[in-house]
């Protein structure tokens, strides 16, 4: 088996497979349909890049016989942390965060909570005992058609276009966020505009809810002042019931 093509597989499979989760739960915990993560098209990266580390860590913790809660708890670990590594990159280096569990019990800075730990360690039980072998015996099947490299090729090629376009967005963010000195929560900037359309009957693109009619930095500007009247009036409930 080449483990090279093997994990781009696998990368291909949990970056897809993870969008459409993230985008499900958005709209079961929201009720509304928003667009998931950084990039524009239907993957997500940081589910691929953990399929790829789950994956490498079960080939190669299995060999040894090590129990399954073993391997099932690194999972969980292993999730946890490429979500703090993403999440301090973007936060620390963009003023963004793609996620927020500040209003979890045992965060670490809205990027990770125990909560979220045990269901990396849940899916990673799913992993272990229903999907692993599955995976391999899929990939060995679809390695032998003759399109499965030039759907890897279109799928990588799609990435690093959608990768430029995505990053020149947040670096648009970013100047905005250091010049106001504040914080962007990207899903609820990408909400806020969504609801602006709304208001005003105008079409929202869900795949691209930067590239409207409208300036970005409009949308900036009136995204953050409706943030400053908000947190005024919870600092102001707060004194008021003190």
């Amino acid at each position: 088996m080449n483990k090279l093509l093997y994990f781009m597989f696998l990368f291909f499979v949990g970056s897809i497979l993870g969008y459409f989760l993230e985008l499900f739960y958005r709209r079961i915990r929201h009720k509304k349909w928003i667009n998931p993560g950084f990039f524009v098209g239907p993957y997500l990266p940081i589910y691929g890049s953990g399929l790829c580390i789950i994956s490498l860590i079960y080939n190669e913790l299995s060999i040894v016989n090590l129990s399954g809660f073993v391997i099932i708890l690194l999972i969980g670990i292993s999730m946890t942390l490429i979500e703090l590594i993403t999440g301090l990159i973007f936060l620390k280096f963009g003023g963004i965060r793609l996620w927020d569990y500040s209003n979890m019990k045992y965060n670490y800075q809205g990027i990770i909570c125990i909560r979220f730990f045990l269901i990396w360690m849940v899916l990673g039980g799913i992993y272990y005992y229903l999907l692993a072998d599955k995976f391999i015996l899929i990939f060995n099947y679809v390695n032998n058609n003759q399109y499965f490299s030039f759907i890897l090729g279109v799928f990588f090629g799609l990435l690093v276009i959608d990768f430029i376009y995505s990053t020149n967005i947040l670096v648009k963010i970013r100047e905005f966020v250091i010049e106001n000195n504040l914080i962007i929560k990207y899903e609820e900037l990408k909400n806020y505009i969504k609801e602006v359309k709304d208001k005003k009957k105008e079409k929202y693109s869900f795949l691209f809810p930067f590239n409207q009619p409208n300036n970005l930095i409009d949308y900036l500007k009136s995204y953050n002042k409706k943030n400053n009247k908000r947190n005024k009036r919870i600092l102001f409930n707060f004194l008021y019931k003190k």
